[in-house]
């Protein structure tokens, strides 16, 4: 009883694996390999289409502003901000910003 249903299982797990492999869709398809990338043989020359040119020079303008916009960003960290309160705080007690270098020698 138990070996005819393992057999009962096992032959339909078999089947139902290579149904689902195909989709139902019968055999399967497979294209034969041409040879040549992009379908191009060498020596051909390459025929630019319409959109392909919009296309990089947007992405390159998009690209150059958005390099500009972060080289030119304000600079908002809290360290810059606590810096520059502290010279100002200094500068209204009159306590020196500039210390004279001291040479160590040893």
């Amino acid at each position: 009883m138990f070996a005819r249903r393992f057999a009962q299982l096992s032959t339909r797990s078999i089947a139902s694996r290579s149904r689902l492999m195909r989709g139902g869709h019968g055999e399967q398809q497979f294209n034969e390999p041409g040879g040549y990338l992009f379908d191009r043989k060498p020596g051909q020359k390459y025929e630019e289409e319409g959109w392909e040119t919009i296309y990089i020079g947007g992405f390159t303008i998009a690209f150059a502003l958005i390099g500009l916009g972060v080289y030119y960003k304000p600079d908002t960290r809290v360290r810059t901000w606590a810096r520059q309160e502290a010279e100002r705080q200094m500068r209204e007690e009159g306590d020196l910003l500039e210390y004279k270098r001291t040479d160590y020698r040893a």
